[in-house]
């Protein structure tokens, strides 16, 4: 994937994206409402088309096409799996199922700025840990925004996000991290699950960026679907996400992806 040069956001600017933010988390919260046992992911998919629309917005993965892709992204939401780790596409074949361990992720187009969100949620009975895993990748994204200052790094949240979820020894995802967002879905900084403090690209207010640590009940290792998107476990181990968009400001941060 290919990022172009770090932009940054006016408060205006920044005042749309939270409100697209607060939108796109109504939208997760509903979909995490309906994503019960019988459920196909594509009706998901539907749903969280529908309520973007209602608002006058728009899904920004329908038809993305990331660098390298062969083919536009073709749903709204990606819907990952059990030990589909991110990008999962829906399909009428895919029913939900007991015990699932379900990531719902999406990007909103609200007046032409983009934010993006995800939740793991856990369909039925929950297996213990399972659990674990869920509420640990909350968690570690909770501890990646809290290490956010003004003139820190990225390096240091990756930092705050390793050191939070190494006791528990869930692995970090390889190769898949956060991003900056606003005008594309994708754009700089790079932003890791794991690092040292003070390295990377220098956090300034105005800056816009989607931490997402990805965790895994196994091996760190991934491997990628046929389909040319969904992330997969290599040794097929369930897996987690949490995502927020955040905006650097002058004091810290805002979360833009809450209600």
């Amino acid at each position: 994937m290919i990022f172009k040069m770090i932009t940054i956001k006016s408060q205006e600017e920044i005042a749309t994206l939270r409100e697209g933010g607060r939108r796109l988390a109504v939208i997760l919260a509903e979909l995490s409402a309906k994503a019960k046992v019988g459920v196909s992911t594509a009706e998901l998919d539907r749903v969280g088309y529908e309520l973007a629309k209602k608002n006058g917005d728009k899904p920004a993965f329908l038809g993305y096409k990331p660098y390298g892709a062969k083919y536009p992204f073709p749903a709204s939401v990606c819907i990952s799996i059990n030990d589909e780790i991110v990008h999962g596409i829906p399909s009428e074949d895919k029913i939900l199922k007991n015990g699932d361990v379900v990531t719902l992720d999406m990007g909103l187009v609200h007046d032409g700025l983009i934010t993006d969100s995800a939740v793991t949620i856990i369909v039925g009975k929950a297996d213990a840990k399972d659990r674990e895993l869920v509420d640990v990748t909350a968690k570690a994204l909770r501890k990646g925004i809290e290490a956010i200052k003004p003139g820190g790094t990225v390096g240091d949240i990756g930092h705050a996000i390793e050191e939070y979820v190494k006791p528990y020894g869930f692995g970090h995802a390889e190769g898949l991290a956060g991003h900056g967002v606003g005008y594309k879905v994708h754009e700089d900084p790079y932003v890791p699950n794991t690092g040292k403090k003070g390295t990377g690209e220098t956090l300034e207010p105005g800056m816009v960026i989607a931490i997402e640590p990805m965790l895994t009940r196994g091996t760190s290792k991934v491997i990628f679907d046929t389909d040319g998107y969904t992330v997969r476990t290599k040794d097929g181990k369930r897996s987690a996400h949490a995502e927020h968009t955040v905006a650097i400001t002058k004091r810290g941060y805002l979360v833009l992806t809450e209600k």
